[in-house]
């Protein structure tokens, strides 16, 4: 409580902020630790299945700069508020409608859109609320917040399904669960107030030939992180026949990691720069994509299983280097401005491969194999490093 009371002003909304992003989080908690259940179990979704979804899922972060200038007139505030509701609309037909594929991946898209539309105006809220020289501390607050409601989601999942079948019907009071929360969370917005305005620079995308190697690296590291992020946990559904509670463990795991890890890759890319933490990350890469590809030809399966496992983990944590870009970004930018502006391309850029990759993606895993589509992320993340050692340096930049 004193931390908020010094990081954010005292006539701001922040308590009611904050809330509903602590509850958004446990709604999502409660959702994304059964999703790939559902999505492989009730609602027999096919690999190639799986990677069509996710096209549709990411296609609303691919539109999300054309979205958000249409909506401009809105307020960030007033924006927050039509993506809880929207969301709540995506979780509760997750929650009612049959488990066909189609009805089910507009469920999720509508979800994913209105996730997508209040991601960019939580931070713009949480700099406004701050107090002067406080953006980086609110931001970090945030995001605490966030991850500890997602956690608490995960946690309540593995404890349920130690007691509940995995049918259809509990798979629906989980989501229904998670849209009361998300109704929760919109609701509290509503007491949000203010006219927090966002830049003008995010209406627009945001090109100069400087950053072209940023876009490049985000092309490469899009296409490498989606084929985890997608088949990932697939692949230890449909081929090791991973229960949701272990998932869920799993995705908690992460989680607690990423909290207490992140502070120190992002002290790490401080100490020994950021050139050289994106070409080192993809060594451990290049290890991660050999095990989950191949585990069960060199282990039995129920040790592979484990050793899969251990590698998703792996991945989630070489992950967090992904910041090193946003610093290299920081260094060649002119202004605050601009660097905001670059960065929010960038998720575009990103998603523009992520979309691709999830599509193809499957039909790869489903024709040639899990050993084919990991020796593509593999290759990737090579390809990646290989790009990153031929940028400059802050150094490099002012002697050039």
């Amino acid at each position: 409580m004193k931390n908020l009371k010094e990081t954010f002003r005292a006539d701001s909304k922040y308590m009611y902020f904050f809330l509903s992003i602590l509850v958004m989080g446990l709604g999502y908690g409660l959702y994304k630790g059964t999703i790939d259940n559902y999505l492989a179990q009730i609602v027999q979704m096919t690999e190639f299945d799986r990677g069509l979804m996710e096209f549709f899922r990411e296609l609303p972060g691919l539109l999300l700069i054309l979205i958000l200038a249409v909506l401009y007139m809105f307020s960030a505030e007033t924006m927050l508020k039509i993506g809880a509701v929207i969301c709540i609309i995506g979780m509760g037909m997750l929650a009612i409608v049959s488990p066909v594929k189609v009805l089910v991946t507009l469920g999720i898209c509508m979800y994913s859109l209105g996730e997508h539309i209040m991601l960019g105006m939580k931070s713009t809220i949480a700099l406004t609320y701050a107090k002067p020289n406080k953006g980086g501390a609110a931001l970090g607050i945030m995001g605490a917040l966030n991850q500890i409601g997602t956690l608490i989601g995960y946690l309540v999942i593995i404890v349920a399904f130690m007691f509940m079948v995995e049918n259809i019907r509990n798979f629906k009071i989980i989501f229904a669960a998670a849209a009361i929360l998300t109704a929760i969370a919109a609701g509290l917005t509503l007491l949000v107030q203010g006219k927090s305005e966002r830049k003008n620079e995010n209406r627009r995308f945001y090109f100069r030939r400087k950053f072209t190697k940023f876009y490049m690296l985000e092309v490469f590291y899009g296409a490498r992180k989606q084929v985890f992020f997608t088949f990932g946990p697939y692949v230890l559904i449909l081929f090791y026949g991973a229960k949701t509670a272990t998932i869920s463990l799993l995705f908690a795991i992460c989680a607690i990691l990423g909290f207490f890890l992140s502070p120190l890759v992002g002290k790490l890319i401080d100490r020994v720069g950021y050139k050289i933490v994106m070409i080192s990350d993809t060594l451990i890469l290049v290890i991660v994509c050999f095990f989950y590809g191949f585990a069960h030809h060199i282990f039995p399966k129920d040790v592979a299983m484990i050793v899969c496992c251990v590698n998703y983990v792996l991945d989630s944590i070489i992950s967090m280097a992904s910041m090193a870009s946003n610093v290299y970004v920081q260094d060649i930018s002119d202004s605050p401005e601009e660097m905001r502006a670059t960065i929010s391309t960038g998720i575009s850029v990103n998603h523009l491969i992520t979309i691709l990759i999830a599509l193809f993606g499957g039909l790869i895993w489903q024709k040639l194999g899990i050993e084919t589509l990991f020796i593509l992320s593999a290759v990737l993340g090579l390809c990646n490093s290989a790009y990153a050692a031929t940028i400059k340096t802050g150094e490099q930049l002012r002697e050039g």
